[in-house]
């Protein structure tokens, strides 16, 4: 069952009437920042700012990024920073994208990043990405009442697929072949042919066969490309007088065959595009090609939504009493066959000893949500085996694609689960950006204190239990008669002394 105890710790304060909400996209391709307002329960758009940034086009094949590449970034994101200057901290999201996924150290970029936006940047996986697309779209497009929606989205370096319903998606994929990617991967030299075109083709579809057939059995009513990519190809299409803006079965491969008529790329003459999207229009209209081709597509038509808009609606549930990450959760304790009743147990504790620290420790109601998450899956490596559940707990927790979940927030969370118990590895936390290290460190000490005092699984209460913080110093005071009573807990208390250095905290339990 859900945990009301999570609920009640609300990540985000409620977004009111009047509130200004931003999101920002740090795309392959592009960087985007859109700016609302929270007016009558709706979001009203009130500026947009977009910069082609191409930073897909300073990957090398080690995990690396071009000086050019790096800087162009953030000089744009000192310009989307300026511009949020007066909206509240906790109403910016900035997330990234593809690109940033595989640098070998995305910290390099993200410290600097964070430094000139002024916000925290998350980065998240292909299906997040997925995820949050579908919700952009949805609420820019609102679906007829059962009907299944495939959506497509094309960016600089990967591509997503969902298919939903409603404003829920059922199906979430990303593929690595993006604009830029696949420009760069199949026209290295910048030379045409139908000859590398047909062979990129047949490469790319082989790609989509890990999906299209479960999708085609799923089947959809309507079929939707948003981003830029599908803009332009739209506007190509409806220059050449083959739709009014939808791409169609039989307007793509016109588009192709007008595109291989230039001997190589900056040669590119297609009626209605522009020349920002000329270098990488190649590698868009080629992964559609195989998209339309592998899922047996005739018409797609066009949306103004993207990941952007789904980031704004998306912050309105973690505000709210909808919040993805909650349902995700949930999902993982019923999946796994966690003990629910356990789990609150040490869950509510959890958070009644971070209730007396958080002023102390600098912890916010974010810090009690994610406390609070860890304390209910806990226990999920258990379903694997007893010897070592919380390393495969983690693992899990790391490595899955957990909807409503940034990376950086999964790897805050299987931090918390790999330190819960046993010794704290050096390495435990070296996963997380600098901002994030201190509060989990100290979230691992109160979910410590938390699982062990609970560990005889039983429902009794804890008559007194105050939790004092100073600096790295932490003191615990319990009722004598209750702890005398119990021997394990006396002997484990002990111990938790000689676990807590782990965490760079001194421990003192006490009795009175």
């Amino acid at each position: 069952m859900p945990s009301t105890l999570a609920s009640r710790a609300s990540s985000r304060p409620p977004v009111q009437d009047g509130d200004a909400l931003a999101a920002i996209d740090l795309g392959s391709n592009s960087f985007h920042m859109v700016l609302a307002q929270h007016t009558l329960g709706q979001l009203r758009v009130v500026d947009r700012l977009r910069e082609t940034v191409r930073m897909a086009d300073g990957l090398d094949g080690a995990g690396g990024l071009s000086e050019p590449s790096r800087q162009r970034a953030l000089d744009c994101l000192a310009r989307f920073g300026q511009r949020l200057r007066g909206v509240p901290r906790l109403h910016v999201r900035a997330l990234a994208t593809n690109t940033v996924r595989q640098l070998r150290d995305p910290q390099s970029f993200l410290a600097p990043a964070e430094a000139v936006l002024g916000s925290p940047i998350e980065v998240v996986s292909g299906r997040e990405e997925a995820r949050l697309i579908y919700l952009g779209v949805a609420h820019a497009q609102p679906p007829k009442p059962g009907q299944l929606r495939l959506v497509i989205d094309i960016g600089g370096g990967s591509t997503e697929f969902i298919i939903g319903r409603g404003f829920d998606p059922i199906e979430r994929e990303s593929l690595q072949a993006g604009c830029i990617a696949s420009t760069r991967r199949f026209f290295p030299s910048g030379r045409l042919s139908k000859k590398k075109w047909k062979d990129a083709l047949t490469e790319i579809s082989a790609e989509f066969q890990q999906f299209a057939g479960l999708y085609r059995a799923l089947g959809w009513q309507e079929a939707l490309g948003s981003s830029g990519t599908h803009k332009a190809i739209g506007e190509i299409c409806a220059a050449m007088k083959l739709t009014k803006g939808a791409i169609t079965a039989e307007a793509l491969p016109q588009v192709r065959e007008r595109l291989l008529q230039a001997d190589s790329i900056d040669q590119i003459d297609l009626p209605g595009l522009s020349s920002d999207r000329r270098p990488i229009i190649a590698g868009g209209v080629l992964v559609l090609e195989a998209a339309f081709q592998a899922l047996g597509l005739q018409k797609l038509l066009v949306s103004k939504a993207a990941m952007r808009e789904g980031i704004l609606y998306d912050m309105l549930g973690r505000g709210g009493g909808n919040d993805p990450r909650d349902a995700s959760v949930d999902a993982l304790t019923r999946r796994y066959g966690i003990d629910e009743a356990q789990a609150a147990r040490v869950e509510g504790t959890a958070i009644r000893l971070h209730e007396q620290v958080a002023g102390a420790w600098s912890l916010d109601d974010d810090d009690a949500r994610m406390l609070g998450w860890a304390a209910r899956v806990h226990e999920l490596g258990l379903a694997i085996a007893h010897s070592q559940y919380h390393v495969h707990g983690a693992y899990v927790l790391e490595h899955s694609d957990i909807a409503g979940f940034s990376r950086q927030e999964q790897q805050v969370l299987a931090a918390l689960v790999r330190t819960h118990r046993r010794g704290v590895p050096k390495n435990a936390f070296d996963a997380l950006p600098d901002r994030l290290l201190l509060p989990a460190k100290r979230k691992a000490a109160l979910l410590r204190l938390a699982v062990l005092l609970h560990r005889s699984h039983d429902g009794d209460h804890i008559p007194r239990l105050d939790l004092a913080a100073d600096g790295n110093r932490l003191q615990l005071v319990m009722d004598r008669d209750w702890v005398e009573t119990r021997p394990l807990l006396r002997a484990d208390l002990l111990v938790e002394k000689e676990g807590m250095p782990g965490l760079g905290i001194e421990f003192q339990p006490m009795v009175a």
